[in-house]
């Protein structure tokens, strides 16, 4: 199970990733504010859940790991690593083996699951198998069956395996988790800390959460307890559909919950799971962009009314954008009839658009509205994202020209590019230097990133940009817009308001 300490998302298996938490207050009042519906009362909790229990439980199975890692830890936690003593230390201590390799052992996991077909098939977490040399399922019967993995996705982590068995074993169905609605009691069964068989209750407490734990974050938030060991297991309705699959907490200390879980809905685990079955890997639409949030600055200074959409910081070459017409600096409002109201739900909208569809994008260039046709492509999973930043003590060059915003600027001589390994061509203002403390160094501007362009206009010298800012003034504009690349190609549009300039 994954549970959020601090600022942090731990799961079953111990690793952490990032997450935003937001600051919440809870207000406790004596009575209900006006008379209660007549579908408040209909709706009531039930007097039990076991026949619920009894109905499901047989479906819900109990995952063990193993899998083989190196020992190559210190011996000793306090002592500094890099001393003439590390080698004695690992061979006392069999560390390595006699080739002086070294020493692997056995870790064990363990999570949840459940089974959606006579034949075998489970779902679990992707992040309870991801590492696992084998895999054993127990049933709440005592059979005990060796897992086969047909397949994986690390971005909305879920799994799906398969059991051989002489018998037809048994089964749940998917939910309807579009329909599910925040009040709704469910109800929870796994392994939590390695008890098998382990039932809570609760309600939903929220939905569509992003808790930064991937690109398709969606998760229904329950209160009902989940925890260590819990990963992978269904959260029942209580018709007995499976309306979401655990998969993390909330936790003051790292382990145990204190009634926030998170589950991934039915809709986004199904139509994952019927991906990896017919293909052994997911197959997700790709439109060839990379986005950012649309603040009100970048809003204002765009002309728009107000912040909404995904704005488009580069286009991939070659890409169905690209291909389209869509361009750096459009922003996104409308992607196949649907509105993009947040960032976050373009990617969303565009994975699950079928492979080879054509569909209108609505976006803002301009100052006004532009419908373009674009033909979304297959995502290749396999593609890293490149990162944005330059290495530590990479040095750009020299001749400092002039600074803005505290970022001092030169001319993007031939030498820099070449040092910066830019492509054949490139132009734009170089950033030399960012002074600490400045509004440059708080936006993320980073020494070798290129100034492209200013609210729309294009740069090829320091003096380029102060006359951009100066006719932005003169226009009574209160934000420009800076178009910034790193040296390996990744773009962002950073807003500087006009009237906090500190130079």
């Amino acid at each position: 199970m994954i549970s959020i300490s601090a600022a942090a998302l731990k799961n079953s298996s111990g690793k952490f990733f990032a997450a935003a938490l937001l600051g919440a207050g809870l207000v406790m009042t004596p009575a209900l504010v006006g008379a209660p519906t007549d579908s408040a009362i209909a709706r009531g909790a039930p007097a039990s859940f076991a026949d619920l229990v009894d109905e499901v439980s047989p479906a819900v199975v109990y995952i063990s790991t193993s899998a083989t890692v190196e020992t190559n830890g210190h011996p000793f936690q306090g002592m500094p690593q890099g001393t003439p003593f590390d080698d004695l230390f690992r061979d006392f201590f069999g560390q390595r083996d006699k080739d002086g390799e070294p020493r692997k052992r056995k870790v064990q996991g363990l999570g949840s699951g459940f089974v959606i077909s006579p034949e075998g098939i489970i779902v679990t977490n992707n992040h309870v198998i991801e590492e696992a040399d084998e895999i054993q399922v127990k049933f709440p019967d005592g059979t005990e069956l060796e897992a086969e993995l047909i397949g994986r996705d690390p971005k909305t982590d879920i799994a799906v395996l398969k059991v051989q068995s002489d018998q037809s074993l048994p089964y749940v169905n998917w939910g309807d988790s579009d329909h599910a609605r925040v009040g709704d009691w469910v109800v929870a069964i796994g392994n939590p800390l390695g008890l098998g068989g382990s039932v809570t209750a609760g309600i939903i407490s929220a939905r569509n959460r992003d808790i930064n734990a991937g690109p398709y974050d969606d998760f229904i938030q329950t209160d009902a307890p989940i925890n260590k060991g819990n990963s992978g297991g269904p959260l029942f309705t209580m018709d007995g559909r499976v309306v979401g699959v655990n998969t993390a907490i909330y936790s003051t200390n790292g382990s145990g919950s204190i009634g926030i879980g998170f589950a991934v809905p039915a809709k986004v685990a199904k139509q994952t799971v019927a991906q990896l079955l017919q293909y052994g890997e997911t197959r997700r639409g790709w439109l060839g962009v990379r986005i950012q949030t649309v603040t009100d600055d970048l809003a204002e200074g765009f002309g728009m009314k107000r912040a909404r959409g995904a704005l488009v910081a580069g286009v991939t070459e070659g890409g169905p954008a690209e291909k389209s017409g869509i361009e750096d600096g459009d922003v996104i409002l409308k992607f196949d009839g649907t509105d993009i109201e947040e960032m976050r739900q373009l990617p969303k909208i565009v994975a699950d658009t079928p492979i080879g569809k054509t569909v209108d994008v609505v976006v803002w260039r301009d100052g006004k509205k532009k419908t373009l046709g674009v033909k979304v492509d297959r995502l290749d999973e396999k593609v890293a994202d490149a990162g944005d930043e330059m290495e530590d003590g990479s040095d750009p060059g020299t001749n400092e020209v002039t600074s803005v915003f505290g970022l001092t600027l030169a001319p993007l001589t031939d030498e820099m590019a070449a040092k910066l390994e830019l492509e054949a061509g490139a132009t734009g203002v170089v950033v030399t230097g960012v002074e600490s403390g400045s509004l440059g160094a708080d936006k993320g501007v980073r020494r070798g990133h290129i100034i492209v362009e200013v609210s729309g206009t294009a740069v090829a010298n320091p003096q380029d940009v102060i006359d951009r800012i100066e006719g932005l003034k003169t226009k009574g504009k209160r934000v420009a817009l800076f178009m910034i690349r790193s040296p390996r190609g990744d773009s962002q549009f950073v807003p500087f308001r006009l009237d906090e300039d500190d130079d």
